[in-house]
């Protein structure tokens, strides 16, 4: 007969790091800002200097502490991990009824509560023939195209192709025949995707779009699903900060008080959700650029699991940090975003691994743990912290436990994580005629991140093993 841990066995993982306590390290204390702060015309010609004289951007990268990842002795006792990629295997037992309940056909999806139209509010109005497709869409186009109020959230639209689509679904849906439960639903997809017909200019001034042409994974999967992708939106110029300021482009203000930002660099993204132009957008993340601008704009916002998600056939700007995911104005609407951008890409060797997402709550019953590291949590603002507390004790009433964990290096952490996302994005992007076209602020972070040795590009993938093996030591701890 066989045991109970025989017919659960234990998952299995591609990828999963070594599991040990990572190294004794001082507690974390706030960095100082070393690097002077730079606005208008001195940013502009320290930008044109150190795109030319490579001993000012030498300076800059000393300055910022990247250097200090030489000091820690204990990242030679690990190997570098240059792709965090953790992949849970399915076992194939089970691989079909997973599959079956990972479709999003069929499945009942409940109105969500918000001040905005949800995806299942439109589905559900074209069911009961209130309106269509087409009429939503028409509406919508008069509000975002040209120089209209809510324009600046798209940089460019092609109305022809978004009214066949929306044809095409109004007919579906009078056949009773629609594709999904995102059928007819207008979505908004990030400049960083491509999209075959559309230019990509990574909002910029440069011309990115494929000479190929194609259509990334993810974007084809809401198109499959039948959503209308209304246009490519906003975004901070090659996604390098987090404000979605953009000079060039235009910069798409915080609906909800346009004296802020909507952070970055998913912003444009984050404006047609805030605003109510679409329920659902497709954002790209490799520092807090879905996350941020979510939380700015007083939405939801995932970032999905490294390789998770195919951008096949777009090239990765930041290849080991990058992903793409969704915002969204309700989880509903999120959930059910994510499992069709999630839709494993059998071209790609690493989505291909991955099982579809599943619609099914785990069976596995787990202890309901929070794991807090005070020497960060307790630097944020009075009111930022307010709130988080309010939040667990929000968690710790549905029967949480909150418990005080330890995580190395978290200060040095961010700046591997910086020198690793900066050194990735200014490998094809430094050739003269490419940093010419740049803003100052993004002409001095590629000319800066040109400069990073191959040492310490190394030691900040030694630095992202080391977490990694501490997290899984913790997760062990606390399963």
């Amino acid at each position: 007969m066989s045991s109970a841990v025989d017919q659960n066995p234990q998952p299995k993982f591609y990828g999963y790091p070594s599991s040990h306590q990572g190294p004794e390290a001082p507690p974390y204390t706030a960095p100082p800002s070393n690097n002077p702060v730079l606005r208008g015309l001195p940013l502009a010609i320290v930008a044109s200097i150190a795109t030319k004289l490579s001993f000012i951007g030498s300076f800059l990268w000393s300055n910022t502490g990247f250097g200090t990842l030489r000091d820690i002795r204990e990242l030679d006792d690990y190997e570098p991990r240059y792709d965090p990629t953790v992949i849970k295997l399915s076992r194939s037992s089970d691989s079909k009824a997973h599959e079956e309940a990972s479709s999003t056909v069929g499945v009942e999806y409940q109105e969500a509560s918000n001040r905005h139209y949800s995806a299942v509010y439109y589905t559900s109005a074209y069911k009961a023939g209130k309106f269509t497709p087409t009429q939503v869409v028409t509406g919508l186009l008069d509000q975002i195209s040209g120089k209209k109020r809510h324009s600046v959230a798209f940089l460019q639209i092609i109305p022809e192709k978004v009214l066949a689509a929306a044809e095409a679904s109004t007919a579906r849906y009078k056949s009773g025949q629609p594709l999904s439960p995102l059928d007819g639903v207008p979505v908004a997809v990030k400049d960083e995707a491509d999209l075959d017909g559309y230019e990509k200019s990574l909002g910029s001034s440069i011309d990115y779009t494929r000479k190929n042409g194609g259509t990334t994974w993810c974007a084809q999967k809401l198109d499959d699903a039948g959503a209308i992708i209304i246009g490519k939106s906003n975004m901070h110029e090659l996604g390098l900060d987090t404000t979605s300021n953009n000079p060039i482009k235009g910069t798409p203000l915080n609906p909800h008080n346009p004296s802020y930002y909507t952070g970055g660099s998913s912003g444009g993204s984050a404006y047609a959700v805030s605003s109510g132009l679409v329920p659902i957008a497709h954002g790209a993340d490799g520092g807090g650029s879905i996350r941020i601008p979510a939380a700015y704009c007083g939405l939801y916002g995932l970032k999905p699991t490294h390789g998770r998600v195919s951008l096949f056939p777009t090239n990765n700007l930041a290849t080991s940090n990058g992903v793409m995911g969704p915002i969204a104005s309700n989880m509903t609407d999120l959930e059910l975003a994510y499992r069709i951008l999630a839709t494993p890409d059998p071209s790609n060797p690493i989505s291909s691994l991955f099982s579809p997402p599943s619609t099914s709550p785990s069976s596995r019953k787990r202890p309901k743990i929070i794991g807090i590291c005070n020497p960060w949590f307790s630097t944020s603002d009075p009111s930022v912290l307010a709130a988080c507390n309010l939040a667990l004790d929000h968690y710790t009433s549905l029967g949480y436990e909150t418990i005080s964990i330890s995580l190395p290096y978290l200060h040095e952490a961010q700046l591997a994580h910086a020198l690793t996302i900066l050194t990735e994005i200014s490998t094809p992007n430094t050739t003269p005629s490419i940093l010419s076209s740049l803003n100052p602020a993004n002409k001095i972070l590629l000319s800066v991140g040109a400069l990073t040795p191959a040492n310490d590009f190394l030691r900040a993938q030694k630095l992202r093993a080391v977490l990694m093996s501490h997290l899984a030591f913790l997760w062990k701890e606390y399963p």
